[in-house]
This record gives C-alpha cells, structure tokens and sequence, in this order.
C-alpha cells in the first residue's frame, strides 16, 4: 500500500510577505490534463507572477513564471513532495509590493506559501488499486454487489449484462485482491468468477 496522499478537496491560502502579496490554490488532479486546466483557471492575468508545480506518480512539471530560475516551481514542488503528496497541483501567484525579496527570499515565500496551503488542507490516503472483473449469474448478482460496494477501497466502475447475468468491473486494493477473490468465491459457492485484468 502507498504511504501518499492526495487532497480531499481545493484549498486556498494567502500571506504577504515584506509588501507582496501571495496567494496559493492546490487540487487533487487525477491526470495531466486536469493539472494544466486548474492552473489555468486559478492563475491570475493581472499578478506579476504565476508560479505553479504538480506531481502525478513519477510525472512532474513546475514554472517560475519570470522569476529567477529555481525560486518559485522547485520550492512548490518541493512543498508537496515535503508533505508525502501525490496527484496534487499547487498555484501560487504573486502580486509585487516594490521590495525584492533576493533569490532566498524568493524560494522561502513561494515554498512557505505553498507549504502553508498544503498544512491547512484535508489528505486522503492514496490506495494502490487494480482492475478486476467479476462474472456472476442473476441470481447472485444483488449480494455480490452488495458486499463489492461495502469492501473497503473498492470501486465498481460499470456492469454489463449478459444472459446468463452480469460482468462487473471493479477497481480493487492491490493488497486485497486475493481477500475479494476469496470472498466473491465463498459469496456465490464458486459459481462466480474474480479475475485480475491484465
């Protein structure tokens, strides 16, 4: 099981640091794509400057955004990777106050800031998952539903129809796949079928 986490929900915070201002936004992000739209949208067209990190799994990316190189996406990559999160996009943007904070300075209030955003925010445990596909005929069907959805961590993802019953998909903890095969077997006397998709 990974020790990661996510964020349960978008969280903002805001600090001013020797007359710049500086608000930060982080967001559990699923993919790529959702990364880039929410930086998108929390960045503002009338600041100096918008810098942001994300990380999903192995894949990272972060801006300074006209900032010195290495003082504002490292340090907020830095920030998420510090707190042991995962799937997460950080924006904070900077609103100049006519003071330089020199490149210490600078690292210090974009990392701090975004260090801050993450401390307020609710995590969520990130549970490594894999694909299985359960057969059942009708008869079985409403158990085996019944106790997939009440399984701790598991997802069902859709259902088919056949005509001898139906064909689930579930998403299930890595480290229970054989505990849910076991109990998919012992619900249904062996007449259902659990199996890992590869």
């Amino acid at each position: 099981m990974s020790s990661l986490s996510t964020l349960a929900a978008t969280v903002a915070a805001r600090q001013e640091i020797k007359k710049s201002r500086f608000a930060a936004f982080a967001s559990p992000v699923p993919d790529e794509s959702t990364a880039k739209a929410f930086i998108a949208a929390h960045s503002d067209q009338t600041a100096n400057h918008n810098c942001w990190a994300w990380r999903i799994g192995q894949a990272y990316r972060f801006s300074d955004d006209g900032e010195p190189g290495g003082t504002a996406g490292k340090p907020i990559l830095q920030a998420i990777d510090g707190q042991s999160l995962d799937r997460v996009a950080v924006v904070v943007t900077r609103w100049f106050g006519g003071v330089l904070l020199g490149s210490g300075g600078l690292i210090r209030a974009y990392g701090g800031t975004a260090a801050m955003c993450l401390r307020e925010a609710e995590k969520i445990p990130l549970v490594d998952t894999i694909a299985a596909t359960v057969r059942c005929g009708f008869g079985d069907l409403a158990l085996v539903q019944a106790r997939l959805e009440a399984f701790p961590g598991a997802q069902l993802r859709s259902q088919a129809f056949t005509d001898a019953g139906a064909e689930l998909s579930v998403l299930v903890p890595k480290d229970e796949a054989d505990n849910m095969a076991r109990m998919v077997a012992d619900l249904t006397s062996g007449r259902a079928a659990f199996k890992i998709e590869k």
